[in-house]
């Protein structure tokens, strides 16, 4: 099933069964618990983020071609950092190149996002996908100036900026996508196909993950796991390219879709 959260004429919030013709089947209950789909056929007005985590954790340097497109060695262990909720972002709404703390070198990352259904701590990788409601479309806007040079060595000032997390178009539940393991994902700035991988590329694959984010942590329902991008981002490329105001970052991920995002200047 795609679920869609969504706003309908009278701005009004409702999570829905993707119907793929503009309108959804409204769902009654809480999607991380217990939930049916109604016979209520809802035209969608504007698509939401599918879902407002109560946490965004995310994995660098997890494909082994990005790793040496950057030229550095295969973590031991997945490297982890995290995500202010504030910089989710709706599909088809803008990204925001920052402007009072300017960057010049915004970058795009495709990355598959896993959303964690139920409360896990000290999963085993084995039951990991248990835990997963579904799975989704990211992009990990991130800033490489701020990220690299002026961040002091941690990577979220440069990752979290408003509009730096842009997700959706829909969950895909677990029954759609029964291996995340094999799944084509792309990035395209204006329709020209700048990063072209496979999640079988990945270092550190979805259950291991699992395990290792929730060792000795809880991971609440609602969370949302970035998995890591692979290669082809702005700033391995030779000369760098980043993202300008007027362009179109498009993230597709095979059985999932397509998350769009036009780029403007932040207003200030």
């Amino acid at each position: 099933m795609r679920i869609i959260r969504f706003l309908d004429s009278a701005g009004l919030i409702h999570y829905g069964a993707d119907q793929l013709d503009g309108t959804a089947l409204r769902i009654q209950g809480d999607i991380l618990a217990n939930y049916s789909v109604t016979h209520e056929k809802i035209p969608v007005k504007k698509l939401l983020a599918p879902i407002v985590p109560p946490a965004i954790f995310c994995a660098g340097l997890n494909y082994r071609k990005h790793a040496e497109e950057s030229g550095k060695p295969v973590p031991k262990y997945p490297i982890l950092f995290m995500k202010n909720i504030a910089a989710l972002q709706n599909p088809n709404d803008p990204i925001e190149l920052p402007k009072k703390l300017p960057s010049s070198e915004v970058d795009w990352e495709c990355e598959l996002a896993v959303v964690i259904a139920k409360r896990a701590k000290n999963v085993a990788k084995e039951n990991a996908l248990d835990y997963v409601l579904g799975y989704t479309c990211a992009n990990d806007v991130s800033a490489r100036d701020w990220q690299s040079k002026w961040g002091g060595s941690q990577w979220c000032r440069g990752k979290t900026f408003d509009t730096f997390c842009p997700l959706g178009p829909a969950i895909v539940t677990t029954n759609d996508i029964p291996n995340p393991g094999s799944l084509r994902l792309q990035t395209l700035i204006n329709g020209q196909v700048l990063q072209d991988s496979n999640t079988s590329d990945l270092i550190f694959d979805i259950p291991t993950l699992i395990e290792f984010l929730s060792g000795s942590t809880t991971l609440l329902p609602g969370t949302i796991i970035l998995t890591g991008t692979p290669a082809g981002v702005g700033v391995a490329m030779k000369p760098p390219r980043f993202l300008h105001p007027g362009d179109t970052a498009t993230i597709r991920i095979e059985k999932i879709g397509d998350l769009s995002n036009p780029v403007i200047a932040e207003p200030v």
